[in-house]
């Protein structure tokens, strides 16, 4: 049974037609309950990574250390399992694979015994020069234990010959490129990083005189944390002694986040620059609406990514919105290892037409993103076989052209539909009887912007445009460095 159960888990992961989350970090320092906050905190960025989670904590003089496969209240829900995990210093993470394979060893936090004492590290993000700095490091005689691109920022900060741990990190840093954010442990102080660009986030909060270092705010609020401020670009915090330090070691750059956390990755009630990401969501629907005025009997979203667009542009039109479309919350829980027959259904394990609101109905489908089509095309066909009179998509972001290098696992540019047929020729492969993306224009306007600074983007907008504001170096040349191989274990015991 348990292997039924894996094999059809894996195959309904394998059936996501959206671009994929990245992963989810959350530090608190000098707390009572330190790892039940933390698994608390992971549980609310749950939607950033399900593959694994794990936490380190610290109790003054041992570390102590629970990783495991799936999902945080599966795993982190147990006084039993909590009680192991000592200390009022703790660290935690929610893993999606961007780089690396689905085994037990990869999923974080790492930790690493170091000549300045033992240091716990999660990262959300990717490095772009990660198998060129593995492929060095290996080279002088390292031995790498994971596949994933976090082990060789430990690397580094344990090469370092400096003898402060904030130092030695500072070394660490000057040599990895990409987008993150990397939360830290040590033996005394909690430690927030975020890469130059501001690409990945990162947040301050304080519950009571502890300090929190999270992806979202949406964790600060679960545990009733005060949001403080943002982690700026480039910038390292260093809380020790329940006193927070800034530290600012790298050229100034203007922030560009990115794009993707307002449009999809971020939870809707958390904030982002002073702002839900559901209001900018609403934002986005409404740009859409006013480039696509469109008689039809109704709004209808792709649940539950396209609702607060969908919503926006109804509003904006003054048009009837509804939910045409019904999601099945618990498709991952499922005991049942469905035949080939009942796997070719595809979509409707997720999906299903809410057919008494369509029948007969002229519908615009509204949802946040479109990737390789292929469930778009199912879901339109479902909305026709429903009884829908014609189906128009609208999408709220301009064309996905170009793969992502900075932790959101994105197709290969071979695979984004948009990089590779007109805007006609998709319409003609969904099946929709019009299509129609947001302009880029009307992405900037709905995220507050008069429009959008060519010389120096306010975003980071490479999906749609292959302004790539770190060049991504594993990737570019003849010789392309392939990751090193490694033995293929997993094992939740």
């Amino acid at each position: 049974m348990k292997k039924s159960i894996k094999t059809l888990n894996k195959k309904l992961k394998n059936f996501n037609p959206k671009i994929k989350e990245e992963c989810g970090v959350f530090g608190i320092s000098n707390a009572e309950d330190a790892s039940a906050l933390t698994a608390l905190g992971l549980h609310a960025l749950q939607h950033r990574g399900q593959e694994g989670c794990g936490i380190v904590t610290f109790d003054g003089k041992n570390y102590f250390s629970e990783k495991r496969f799936g999902l945080v209240g599966d795993n982190f829900n147990k006084e039993k399992v909590l009680k192991k995990l000592k200390g009022n210093y703790a660290i935690g993470h929610n893993r999606y694979s961007t780089t690396g394979e689905n085994t037990l060893r990869n999923i974080q936090p790492f930790f690493a015994d170091t000549n300045a004492g033992g240091i716990g590290v999660a990262h959300n993000g990717n490095l772009t020069n990660s198998i060129s700095l593995r492929k060095k490091l290996v080279d002088e005689g390292a031995i790498f234990y994971t596949t994933s691109d976090t082990e060789t920022i430990v690397q580094l900060i344990a090469k370092s010959k400096r003898k402060k741990t904030i130092d030695k990190i500072i070394d660490a840093i000057f040599q990895i490129q990409g987008g993150y954010a990397l939360v830290m442990l040590t033996q005394s102080s909690l430690i927030g990083v975020r890469d130059p660009y501001g690409i990945r986030p990162l947040v301050i909060g304080k519950l009571n005189n502890s300090y929190v270092l999270t992806s979202e705010t949406c964790a600060l609020d679960i545990i009733g944390a005060k949001f403080i401020r943002e982690v700026e670009n480039g910038e390292i915090v260093l809380i020790e002694k329940d006193q927070i330090k800034s530290v600012k070691p790298f050229p100034p750059k203007k922030i560009r986040p990115c794009v993707f956390e307002y449009i999809y990755f971020s939870r809707p009630d958390s904030i982002l620059n002073n702002k839900s990401a559901y209001e900018y969501r609403k934002n986005l629907g409404i740009e859409l609406a006013k480039e696509n005025i469109l008689e039809a009997d109704m709004v209808v979203p792709v649940p539950d990514s396209g609702n607060a667009a969908a919503l926006g542009f109804a509003q904006h039109l003054g048009m009837k919105f509804e939910l045409g479309l019904i999601r099945n919350h618990y498709v991952g829980r499922t005991f049942i290892e469905p035949s080939q027959k009942i796997r070719s259904l595809g979509v409707k394990l997720k999906l299903n037409a809410n057919q008494s609101a369509i029948n007969g109905k002229k519908i615009i489908l509204i949802d946040d993103s479109l990737v390789r089509g292929t469930t778009s095309h199912k879901i339109i066909k479902m909305l026709y076989d429903a009884g829908a009179k014609e189906v128009h998509v609208r999408i709220a972001c301009p064309e996905i052209k170009f793969p992502d290098f900075y932790g959101v696992d994105t197709p290969t540019k071979k695979e984004l539909l948009a990089a590779n047929k007109t805007n006609e020729e998709i319409c003609q492969y969904i099946g929709a009887k019009s299509l129609n993306f947001l302009s880029l224009e009307g992405l900037y306007k709905a995220m507050g912007f008069n429009k959008r600074n060519n010389n120096y983007p306010q975003l980071t907008d490479h999906y749609f445009t292959g302004d790539y504001p770190v060049k991504p170096i594993d990737e570019l040349g003849d010789n392309k460095i392939t990751q090193l191989s490694l033995l293929s274990t997993g094992s939740n015991n």
